[in-house]
């Protein structure tokens, strides 16, 4: 939608004989709606900056959003939709922030007996509406990328890579495992073979809750890249319902060393690298 050139000249005169007005109210209808959650002096800067990108867009002419006059509203909103999605606000409150401005712009027009202010505020409202869903997309836009990073961080937690002795290295994995989890747990356990030169990897599935097919793959991988690099790798946290499972399907893990717990598997680790372990014997009564 875009307005005419002589519409744009209307609205670039109301907006500029009635600014302190327009503004004044406009922050004050937000402040009711967001009830608060900024300050007055925060949202009268915001109105500010998007009453001038208005006016700015309004002097190139005809007015239109998509037109390159309105490349500084256009930033303005983005800038304000981004602001309002890292605060926590909803796509609604953020979007009220532009709509509020059809309500300032009717209480002045109402006053206006010309046989255009009907049609001027048809076509203000209009434009307003195009403000609204591009405010509406760039805050969508946003929420999906702080979504999508926290997913990734959220991922990278999930998948440690410990060092437990000189020369151990331990993934202890905790539930589902699915295809980029398994390509972020092997290109964590890699970097750490390479940063640490450790010789031998644990893979400890304990938290793991169901081990299929897809899931032995996904390990397999793994020790297969790991020994590409020298290392070996042992599996621990086998316990009694998972070994069931494997057999169940069919699974062969080949000459990859289980071990029921992660304890156990660190042992064995030990007594391959010469160094001596001893179990903890239980205390006799006298």
């Amino acid at each position: 939608m875009a307005l005419s050139a002589e519409e744009s000249g209307r609205l670039t005169g109301l907006l500029d004989e009635h600014a302190e007005r327009i503004t004044q109210r406009w922050a004050e209808l937000l402040a009711a709606s967001l009830r608060g959650r900024l300050s007055q002096a925060e949202l009268r800067r915001q109105v500010q900056e998007l009453h001038g990108a208005v006016i700015e867009a309004a002097r190139g002419g005809g007015f239109d959003l998509e037109s390159e006059s309105a490349g500084e509203l256009r930033a303005v909103l983005a800038e304000l939709s981004r602001g309002r999605a890292r605060q926590g606000f909803t796509a609604t409150e953020t979007a009220i922030s532009v709509y509020a401005l059809k309500d300032v712009l009717l209480e002045l027009l109402e006053a206006d007996a010309a046989d255009t202010a009907l049609r001027d505020y048809v076509a203000f409202s209009a434009l307003v509406d195009q403000m609204g869903l591009f405010t509406f997309e760039s805050f969508v836009r946003t929420r999906e990328s702080l979504i999508a990073d926290q997913a990734e961080q959220l991922l990278e937690l999930s998948t440690p890579v410990v060092k437990i002795w000189e020369g151990v290295v331990a993934v202890p994995l905790v539930g589902t495992l699915d295809s980029a989890r398994a390509q972020v747990v092997m290109e964590r356990l890699l970097q750490t073979l390479v940063d640490t030169g450790s010789p031998y990897a644990i893979i400890d599935i304990t938290g793991v809750p169901a081990v299929d097919t897809q899931v032995a793959q996904h390990i397999l991988k793994t020790v297969v890249a790991a020994r590409l690099m020298g290392a070996d790798c042992i599996i621990s946290g086998i316990r009694p319902q998972i070994a069931q499972t494997i057999v169940a399907l069919g699974i062969e893990f080949g000459d990859i060393a289980t071990k029921a717990s992660l304890a156990d598997a660190l042992r064995h680790v030990l007594r391959l690298t010469g160094v001596e372990t001893a179990r903890r014997q239980p205390r006799r009564e006298s």
